[in-house]
């Protein structure tokens, strides 16, 4: 099976590869950049692939064929999913981009972010977005698609109504719940809380 992942911003190239060995026991992804070819050969490493890289100008073509113990790709979503209480935890994110720096960087990394949520298992318990985070679930379309696929997947999608109400936006929720803070320190102090 082949991939065409160039153009694609982390972490698709991995997410497609990944669903594509799912169905295939040999996959060819094509990428356009260094980052997106460690990734996979990483992938192909933690999966139990071998992997072989072909440089093709300055496009790089990863081909995955199965191991001798590829155990790792064996594991269903449901058996993870039923593993424990890895899942049970809340991620509390503080503002509409992901990290310190450049801004566009930071709106990049937030939608490839909420975008890998809905591809990996097990699902968290929650999301909470607070102070400029709000404006994710409200006025970014990107991350409100991939937050409507979490939604419907069974994550709460929580909003603190404090900060919708600063921001003006309390009108422009279209997925989630409008929450207040007595509820939001409830649900943080009930699970582990991974900070964004």
């Amino acid at each position: 099976m082949e991939i065409d992942a160039r153009g694609l911003n982390c972490p698709e190239p991995v997410i497609k590869t990944k669903n594509a060995l799912e169905e295939s026991k040999e996959v060819s992804t094509l990428v356009d950049n260094q980052i997106a070819c460690k990734n996979l050969e990483k992938l192909g490493q933690k999966l139990g692939y071998n992997t072989d890289v072909l440089k093709i100008d300055e496009e790089f073509q990863v081909n995955f064929t199965q191991g001798e113990s590829t155990v790792a790709s064996s594991v269903t979503s449901e058996e993870i999913e039923d593993s424990g209480e890895d899942g049970n935890k809340v991620y509390f994110i503080r503002s509409e981009t992901l990290g310190k720096g450049e801004e566009e960087l930071g709106e990049v990394l937030i939608k490839g972010f909420i975008y890998t949520l809905t591809e990996t298992a097990p699902l968290p318990e929650a999301i909470i977005f607070i102070n400029s985070g709000v404006k994710l679930p409200t006025l970014n379309k990107e991350v409100k698609k991939n937050l409507k696929i979490l939604e419907e997947a069974g994550m709460e999608i929580i909003s603190c109504g404090t900060c919708l109400e600063y921001y003006g936006l309390e009108d422009k929720l279209e997925v989630g719940e409008i929450s207040n803070m007595y509820t939001i320190v409830e649900k943080l102090n009930s699970y582990p809380v991974v900070t964004v």
